[in-house]
């Protein structure tokens, strides 16, 4: 049987928060500090030059969420690491992507892995029980499958949080008790890099942070970014999806067809593809079928899809190892990346389901979060884990 994400209970100031996390997830923090910092080196960043980029984010990431900031700062403390480590976790994603030179900037391209997911999300007029379901299959190094955690914070300045991340992170993929959910693919355009902006990370947990959804919608389509992303966010209170395909200075929207969006990590808006240069397919040419082939097996089943149908649908094996469920395979640069976790969400339930390396064990783990719309009902709640 596959590993179970480890529950992480937070709550306090930001930097309590962070440093409960620290501490109750040292050893996973300390491993994701590993495997990229060996993956950074194998890149010929040194310290120096590693300690230098991950400064370069501090000011962003303290002018977007300066609560943020003290977080990371007690994640660090608790975890007893270095602060710039837990940045370089936060901003991975760009690190290893941009750098300080040009010579060196150009030697990171083409060495990198693309971070390659599928998500689905149905409305709930195409769901059995009439509850919106937003799930995601997230395709990553196999390392990061003994490195991940879900967190469950306890807020006095907003909704509590449910989020699925790699272990120093913020926040990655989730719901809040306001019923907003969040999760990403990886996208890439001729626009990446040409500016810094707030790690996609730090956007997402900011999103998840927000009451309102349209403060959570502002968030997600405006802040710069440095690299293309495709964020998809919804409501289940409201029954909304939104995909937006951000460039890092423009943001563009996909129409869920027939109550039914899913996404996989080509460009599909029809506006962006005349306005920017897709990069993405050449490392990634499953993309093309995976988001048409998940469509196909859920397409039948609109107006009666539950999350058993979603589940089966992101377990597909066709074209395995290039499947929409990933087995371990080599990767461009030697690792061994895979479907890392398919995770399930029914925010209007307070419900998250992960399967951590599903094409090899499709045993989901429950979690579960206190919505406010039935906290009114229940006292002393706390998070739980089945």
């Amino acid at each position: 049987m596959s590993r179970a994400c480890p529950l992480i209970e937070l709550s306090g100031s930001p930097y309590e928060r962070g440093r409960q996390y620290g501490c109750q997830a040292q050893r996973e923090i300390r491993r994701s500090i590993a495997h990229y910092g060996a993956q950074f080196r194998g890149l010929e960043l040194s310290d120096a030059e590693l300690t230098r980029i991950a400064r370069a984010y501090s000011p962003k990431i303290e002018a977007f969420a300066p609560t943020l900031v003290q977080e990371m700062r007690g994640i660090a403390d608790g975890a007893a690491v270095d602060y710039t480590e837990i940045i370089m976790i936060n901003a991975r994603t760009e690190i290893l992507k941009l750098a300080a030179n040009p010579s060196l900037q150009a030697a990171l391209f083409g060495q990198v892995e693309p971070d390659g997911c599928t998500g689905v999300v149905v409305e709930p007029d195409a769901a059995a029980d009439r509850r919106l379901i937003h799930a995601h299959n997230w395709d990553w190094k196999v390392e990061s499958a003994e490195a991940s955690v879900v967190l469950h914070i306890y807020r006095d300045d907003g909704p509590d949080i449910l989020t699925f991340t790699e272990a120093g992170a913020l926040g990655r993929f989730g719901f809040n008790a306001a019923g907003i959910a969040v999760t990403a693919n990886y996208l890439e355009s001729d626009r990446d890099y040409s500016q810094i902006g707030v790690p996609l990370a730090l956007i997402r947990r900011q999103l998840l942070e927000q009451s309102q959804f349209a403060l959570a919608l502002r968030i997600a389509y405006s802040t710069p970014k440095s690299a293309s992303n495709n964020i998809v966010l919804s409501h289940s209170g409201g029954g909304l999806v939104f995909d937006l395909e951000c460039a890092p200075d423009e943001t563009f929207q996909v129409e869920p067809v027939n109550g039914l969006l899913v996404h996989a990590n080509h460009w599909r808006s029809s506006i962006a593809l005349t306005k920017l240069k897709e990069r993405g397919v050449m490392t990634m040419p499953d993309s093309l079928y995976r988001d048409r082939r998940a469509y196909s097996l859920l397409a039948a089943k609109i107006g009666s899809i539950t999350t058993e149908h979603v589940k089966s649908a992101l377990g597909d094996g066709w074209g395995s190892p290039w499947s929409i469920c990933r087995p371990p395979r080599p990767s461009a640069i030697s690792n061994l990346t895979a479907t890392v976790i398919t995770l399930v969400m029914v925010p209007a339930l307070g419900r998250m389901e992960i399967a951590v390396l599903p094409a090899q064990d499709p045993t989901f783990t429950t979690y579960t979060l206190q919505m406010e719309s039935t906290a009114s009902t229940a006292s002393g709640h706390r998070a739980t884990l089945a």
